[in-house]
């Protein structure tokens, strides 16, 4: 069974890119009629963020990316809290030392740095000089025991071409001479990211990786790992990273990458997924928009593109405008009422005049806020002593209105713009304090006579 997840780490928020990971495995293990699981990466502790986790899987699920298994689900496989599963890692670190494929490392912090400037100033890569390599196992084993401070590095081979066949990029080789002895565990007992995902991938039964580019230099630690282990290693496929329109990696120092951020701006979350879906993958017909389902049918990594995509707010802005308009007044009435509660405050019908209205001009939900502030507060700005003039004379010409409709209103307006040469521009300010708005003859309509006169 095809077997895919991701493994984000829980440190504040639920970043873009987890989406976009998550959107490509979930659509690849559905189209093959797999799973698709997610594992947290939590022992990181000096990054760890209490109450993260449960940011990662709301915002996922909002994402409309469910999974089958994980912490809050559980599963056959579990646990799938890395911090959950230590014995698991320490168990098979000493397996790798049995094997004398690791070793137990005593330098000090103050060595390595030692060691790392020497190397520099010689022009030579760093890396570790395998200096507790020669220490035999017994007597790192009565330092262990001694309570000596260790770690536990993967010894790695020289003069060794090490690959793998990417499902994204073909061919992906390294010299193993440029690549240190990788410490697996931590003084801390913790396992590093390599030890610990290559563990949790083979025991979570995962058959494929979907990931980002930043982990390739990565990858031949890990396919020596599985070696040594004796296991199959799962296919890799390593995707382009989403960049920033100067090509720099999207970053939460930079960008804005919370997926939540992007929920309180007023995106849907159908079109930040099929904005998410483009990036780095065609639809084979051209299409720019297009259901998940269909997204699962003609996904295929042979599309995948290995330049890391451009993330254009641009274009989401424009792919949410459409889902918008697609939406009947119903949907559209019921998503904006829960993401602006104070439209409950309104009438339910004047709800429903107002929707039409807003529908075709709004890029976001936020638009319907912006633009329907008439009917929430008084607005406070100042108008010109012209201005003012134009809404006395207004005030006259709505109070003889008989007949309250936008075609009534309409020719009041048009009455005095005629009479002062003066543009529809004059009249939104008058009522908003901007030079544009919702159509508002019939945005009067629906405020009703009394409240249009109140606000003059």
């Amino acid at each position: 069974m095809v077997r895919t997840r991701v493994a984000p780490s829980p440190t504040g928020l639920a970043h873009i890119g987890t989406g976009y990971y998550a959107i490509y495995n979930y659509a690849f293990a559905k189209q093959n009629n797999g799973k698709f699981l997610i594992r947290i990466e939590d022992t990181d502790r000096a990054r760890f963020v209490e109450g993260a986790e449960k940011v990662i899987f709301d915002a996922l699920l909002w994402l409309g990316i469910p999974h089958d298994e994980g912490p809050d689900k559980g599963g056959p496989y579990g646990p799938y809290r890395q911090s959950e599963r230590l014995d698991i890692y320490k168990k098979h670190a000493e397996e790798l030392i049995e094997k004398s494929h690791a070793y137990y490392c005593f330098c000090s912090p103050e060595r390595l740095e030692k060691i790392r400037k020497e190397m520099q100033e010689k022009k030579q890569i760093p890396r570790y000089d395998r200096h507790c390599k020669a220490v035999p196992t017994s007597e790192a084993k009565k330092r262990v025991e001694s309570g000596e401070k260790y770690v536990i590095r993967m010894v790695i081979p020289d003069g060794e071409t090490i690959f793998w066949d990417d499902l994204v990029r073909g061919r992906v080789e390294f010299n193993s001479d440029i690549i240190d002895d990788q410490v697996i565990i931590k003084s801390d007992g913790f396992p590093t990211y390599h030890l610990a995902v290559v563990v949790d991938d083979y025991l979570m039964k995962v058959t494929h990786v979907l990931r980002g580019e930043e982990w390739i230099s990565s990858g031949p630690k890990h396919i020596l790992l599985y070696r040594y282990f004796g296991w199959e290693a799962p296919r890799f496929a390593h995707m382009p990273l989403i960049r920033n329109s100067d090509r720099s990696k999207m970053s939460k120092r930079k960008n804005d990458v919370s997926i939540f951020s992007y929920k309180e701006k007023g995106f849907l979350p159908e079109a930040l997924r099929n904005y998410l879906c483009l990036m780095g993958w065609s639809h084979p017909d051209g299409k720019d928009i297009f259901s998940y389902e269909e997204y699962i049918e003609k996904f295929s990594i042979e599309r995948m593109q290995t330049t890391g995509p451009i993330f254009d707010l641009k274009k989401l802005t424009w792919m949410n405008q459409q889902y918008i308009q697609s939406k009947s007044d119903e949907e559209l009435k019921k998503i904006i009422l829960d993401f602006y509660p104070k439209a409950k405050e309104l009438d339910s019908k004047i709800i429903d005049a107002l929707i039409p209205l807003v529908k075709t001009r709004m890029e976001t939900l936020k638009d319907f806020e912006s633009s329907t502030e008439i009917f929430f507060k008084d607005l406070d700005f100042e108008l010109s002593d012209k201005e003012k003039e134009l809404a006395k004379e207004l005030s006259k010409e709505l109070i003889a209105i008989d007949t309250w409709n936008h075609d009534m209103i309409f020719e009041a307006i048009k009455k005095i713009m005629t009479e002062h040469s003066v543009k529809m521009s004059v009249f939104y300010k008058i009522f908003t304090g901007k030079e544009r708005g919702l159509p508002l003859p019939e945005t009067l309509e629906i405020l009703g006579k009394e409240k249009t006169l109140s606000k003059i």
